[in-house]
């Protein structure tokens, strides 16, 4: 399996020669302006694609599905409804299916928990997207685990860390997670993804795992990037195998 981050949550996954595209967010930087329920004057996504519009044709010309774990813009902007082709497999869960299909797509491959596709295993994991009332808000959230043969990496989405995380970890015992870091957090209430001490949480409950951090430095309301990130991996002695992703990074997720 190959793994390349695009943007934020944006990343291609290669499996023997397949791909499939995972949250895409299509659109220009500052494309969605500021970010609501914040201080924050600066216009999002913060940072461009890291290939131009003619690279980024190509590459769509080559992806065989995409899959989306919910509808939020910085996961399922206007520009991934006007670029992609509407034939196109979308694996999501029922929950957004139907506002998918309204868009236009018809070949919506609906994940209530887990299926078959092409040589494939895919299984719909839980998550949950803040808490208390904003995360409430947040609305419903999953994950994935893609499995073939005796590989499998699981993505997180857009989750904090709760006992659920480590009962998914249980479950599917994956050998590759991607968390989405940044400690993402509005004006009131508390982070809606996941700060440097929930991917330390995640290391610990997964120590036979690679755990790889997405979601840094596209968006304003996210708290902590790169360098900060960085800093509690070596504080915490994982940085043998808790890597952070740089835009357009790919790399192989590598197997025993």
């Amino acid at each position: 399996m190959k793994l390349q981050l695009w943007r934020n949550a944006t990343l291609l996954l290669n499996i023997d020669g397949i791909s499939i595209l995972i949250d895409p967010m299509l659109g220009d930087k500052g494309f969605r302006g500021k970010m609501p329920m914040t201080d924050s004057e600066l216009l999002n996504p913060l940072v461009d694609l890291p290939f131009d519009k003619e690279e980024l044709k190509k590459k769509l010309e080559r992806v065989d599905a995409v899959a989306v774990t919910h509808l939020h813009p910085d996961h399922w902007d206007d520009a991934a409804i006007e670029l992609l082709d509407k034939n196109i497999p979308v694996i999501c869960s029922d929950v957004i299916s139907g506002q998918i299909a309204e868009q236009g797509f018809t070949n919506i491959i609906v994940l209530k928990d887990q299926l078959q596709w092409n040589t494939i295993e895919i299984s719909k994991t839980k998550g949950r997207h803040g808490t208390g009332e904003i995360g409430e808000k947040m609305g419903i959230v999953n994950g994935f685990v893609f499995k073939k043969d005796n590989k499998s990496v699981y993505i997180a989405g857009d989750t904090i860390w709760y006992d659920e995380i480590a009962a998914e970890i249980d479950k599917h015992q994956p050998q590759h997670i991607i968390v989405a870091g940044g400690a993402a957090t509005f004006s009131v209430g508390d982070p809606i993804i996941m700060t440097s001490e929930d991917i330390v949480k995640v290391c610990e409950s997964a120590p036979e795992s690679t755990v790889w951090v997405t979601h840094l430095e596209a968006l304003s309301h996210c708290r902590e990037d790169r360098k900060f990130i960085q800093k509690k991996i070596h504080e915490n002695g994982i940085a043998g195998r808790c890597f952070i992703l740089d835009d357009g990074e790919e790399v192989s997720l590598k197997y025993l």
